[in-house]
């Protein structure tokens, strides 16, 4: 539909934009009642890394009347050339404009990339208002963990799915089908009706009142068929992995194939987002993990596929898994990676199984220097464990290991900054012991983020000045021992924390930013703190309240009508628990913690069970795995 010829030259990799790459679905235009943009906001390299955008572009597709595309955001090189010629934002199948499509969905995984996700749609030319938007325009709808705090992007999105999209979107898709093909009511009937779908949010629908200090003080519906309270849709079954994913013509950031093994965790880290929202634990069987690397393997021809999962090693039989699928592909030399491993000896083992002769990287996340704090997060590692499984490592051949570490975790003190170093430096000594090479230990750090829905949510963001004294005693100490540290920018980590528990009013805030020059947050050498100061003065807002505030346990926080399954009163004890310093055991082998999720489970299915019984409830829904 454009002359690319003359564009793509002149930008840095330019197969970000031309599609029809291996195993992409190019479906009829004409003959697709649904037209649906699957937009990820930000770059191809990142977006093609996504497991979620891949499994809901396989789930669509698979519907003969859906047409499922794919959109990233463009670098300032190709955003440059699109606006000098008047080309819209397209599609990568296509090249079809967006604001040709039905419905335009967004995956929105972290909080930076919010002034991409206005700036993609006015880059298609679509009002990034939702209040100014017509019937003629799509339906901008958006998903993904950060859509569990959905009130600062509440202005710029008309419908948020709360939680996993395999049980939600087939219902929304039918309901958009009967509303399209039938030509009845308008775009705010059509929302209205939607929210009536359990784990489907329309902002427009609820009022947000607040205190003459800043706080909440009511989340209040506005219609009938708006909920005052939201619940997070789970699948009971994990779905099919995808067997059949785009291949990318060039590198992206996880370039390997990816099979989700379990989802979930109960481990109860009390700092990870991730741990709550996406309970409870589902763990795929050995059997289907095998059937779907084969699926990978004939039909992309990757040479590495990781196992995917929040806590890989807590796979029941992950062991034998592993030698399974290590003696099925010895002589085709097919690597595996087993991303976030627990730090004992079992993980060590399994990444002995998995690069026999291959010792390149081995990393762990102690997170905290100090067994103190560790016990607060409760993400309880004795040193000595620690540094015996380090030995073990060491003892095999692994000399490179990479340390992640957080920096004003609650309750944190100057002590416990020391205590990374101290813990440092006896594992390089353990090295040394076990090895007449160097040990080459890698330490990385980020500011620790409070999230909503965590037993975090109420503690206070370390500030800027605070960060980096902690910081400057890690870089000293580090320096003597001759480690070498990496660091995320505080400034980034900071914006985090305010986007991360905004309410509805730092819409203005992002907005402005976006017309001051604000995109790619997330990208160093884009990220300007300075215009995001400037746009939270011209909004009237104070970020230190939202970032370096500690709340009150009765606070009515922005998420508050949002449900994810697990119960104040649990977040509550965790949290008291961490000022306390007490562990919470693991659920899965020890006994329930009665965070309120079993029962709330048993309640969505029969609430699910009486809508399914109503006769407007398609037969799609009926057959959907939604809890």
């Amino acid at each position: 539909m454009y002359n690319m010829d003359l564009v793509l030259p002149r930008v840095t990799k330019p197969a970000r934009y031309t599609g029809g790459e291996w195993n992409s679905i190019a479906k009829d235009w004409e003959r697709a009642e649904i037209r649906v943009a699957l937009a990820y906001p930000d770059l191809y390299e990142i977006g093609m890394s996504n497991l979620g955008l891949a499994i809901l572009y396989d789930l669509l597709n698979r519907e003969p009347h859906i047409l499922a595309e794919r959109v990233y955001a463009p670098w300032g090189d190709m955003e440059g050339e699109m606006r000098a010629r008047g080309i819209p934002l397209f599609s990568l199948e296509s090249k079809r404009p967006l604001k040709e499509f039905d419905i335009i969905g967004f995956s929105l995984g972290y909080e930076l990339t919010y002034t991409n996700v206005l700036n993609m749609l006015d880059l298609a030319g679509i009002p990034v208002l939702s209040s100014e938007r017509d019937d003629s325009y799509p339906l901008v709808i958006a998903g993904g963990s950060c859509a569990l705090n959905p009130e600062p992007m509440a202005e710029f999105i008309d419908l948020f799915v709360m939680g996993e999209g395999e049980g939600v979107l087939p219902e929304l898709l039918e309901l958009f089908r009967r509303w399209k093909l039938e030509g009845r009511g308008s775009r705010e009937e059509l929302l209205r009706e939607a929210s009536s779908i359990p784990g489907i949010y329309v902002p427009s629908l609820y009022r947000v009142d607040y205190h003459d200090d800043g706080t909440v003080a009511a989340i209040t519906p506005t219609a009938p068929e708006a909920s005052p309270s939201l619940r997070r849709r789970i699948v009971s079954k994990l779905p099919p992995p995808p067997t059949k994913p785009v291949v990318p013509y060039i590198e992206v950031i996880h370039d390997r194939g990816v099979v989700e093994i379990q989802r979930g965790c109960t481990r109860g880290c009390r700092f990870c987002q991730a741990g709550i929202i996406y309970r409870p634990l589902r763990q795929r069987p050995q059997d289907e993990i095998i059937q779907a690397v084969e699926g990978l393997v004939r039909n992309c021809g990757y040479g590495e596929v990781s196992l995917l999962s929040l806590s890989s090693s807590d796979h029941p039989g992950i062991e034998a898994l592993v030698s399974r699928l290590c003696q099925r592909y010895r002589k085709d030399n097919l690597i595996f990676s087993l991303p976030s491993l627990r730090m004992d000896n079992l993980s060590v083992r399994l990444m002995e199984a998995l690069h026999p002769g291959k010792k390149s990287g081995l990393t762990f996340a102690p997170e905290a220097g100090s067994e103190r704090l560790r016990q607060a997060i409760n993400k309880a590692l004795p040193e000595q464990e620690l540094l015996r499984t380090l030995r073990f490592a060491f003892a095999k051949g692994w000399l490179s290991p990479k340390l992640y570490f957080m920096l004003g975790l609650p309750t944190e003190t100057a002590e416990d900054v020391e205590g990374i170093v101290r813990l440092v430096g006896k594992i390089c000594q353990e090295g040394k012991r076990a090895s007449t090479r160097q040990p080459q230990v890698k330490v990385s750090v980020s500011a620790f983020v409070p999230k909503a829905h965590t037993p975090f949510q109420w503690a206070a963001q370390n500030t800027e000045e605070e960060l980096n004294l902690k910081l400057n005693i890690l870089r000293r100490g580090l320096k003597r021992l001759g480690v070498r540290l990496s660091w995320q920018d505080t400034k980034m980590s900071l914006l985090e924390g305010i986007l991360a528990r905004g309410d509805r009013r730092l819409g203005r805030a992002i907005h402005r930013a976006w017309e001051l020059g604000s995109s790619f947050d997330a990208w160093r050498e884009r990220f300007d703190y300075g215009r995001w100061l400037k746009a939270f003065e011209d909004s009237g807002l104070d970020p230190r309240f939202y970032a370096n505030r500690e709340r009150p346990l009765d606070e009515l926080f922005p998420w508050s009508h949002i449900d994810v399954g697990v119960s104040q009163a649990f977040l509550k004890r965790e949290y008291r628990r961490t000022l306390s310093g007490k562990e919470t055991g693991d659920c899965r082998i020890e006994e329930c913690n009665t965070c309120g999720l079993e029962r709330w489970v048993a309640d969505c299915q029969r609430k699910y069970q009486e809508l399914a019984t109503k006769p407007k409830m398609t037969e799609a829904a009926r057959k959907s795995q939604a809890v």
